[in-house]
């Protein structure tokens, strides 16, 4: 079985990211690679507060392509600590610093570590749409069931 080559993504560090990898992947079979917390200071976020947790990494996607961003499900599982715009889109054009915004929706105060894995990026294809006006759509069998008309078993 043969396997399509990676995609490349240009990286420039910044000054407050020296002496951190790269984000990478923790396994031969994950989807995501870990973003580190590039802080100067530890940044403690208290319960139900927000803060903006820089990587030090400005980056160039190729051509078709998006950055997601993603919470890390031990954080959120053992701290509560969430992505509130998740997943947080990384358009092909943005050249600005990749930054972080964390949540803590746990019960407890959270310290953000320089170091620290922080969130995870999935790279994925982008397919463009073009929205078509039409006088009727046609008919399925859910029509316009939602928020829950399927049930949950």
């Amino acid at each position: 079985m043969t396997s399509t080559p990676p995609a490349e993504i240009a990286v420039t560090r910044l000054p407050h990211a020296e002496g951190l990898p790269l984000p990478s992947y923790a396994t031969p079979g994950a989807a995501g690679m870990d973003l580190l917390a590039a802080v100067a200071e530890p940044v403690t976020v208290p319960p139900g507060g927000r803060a903006l947790i820089p990587t030090g990494l400005r980056i160039a996607l190729p051509p078709g392509h998006e950055l997601q961003v993603r919470p890390r499900s031990g954080l959120a599982l053992r701290h509560g600590i969430v992505l509130p715009n998740s997943p947080g889109t990384i358009d092909e054009d943005y050249r600005g610093e990749l930054q972080i915004i964390v949540l803590n929706a746990g019960t407890e105060p959270f310290t953000v570590e320089r170091g620290m894995r922080i969130a995870q990026a999935v790279l994925a294809p982008v397919t463009r749409a073009v929205w078509r006006e039409v006088a009727a759509l046609p008919e399925t069998a859910r029509g316009t069931g939602g928020f829950g008309s399927t049930g949950t078993s």
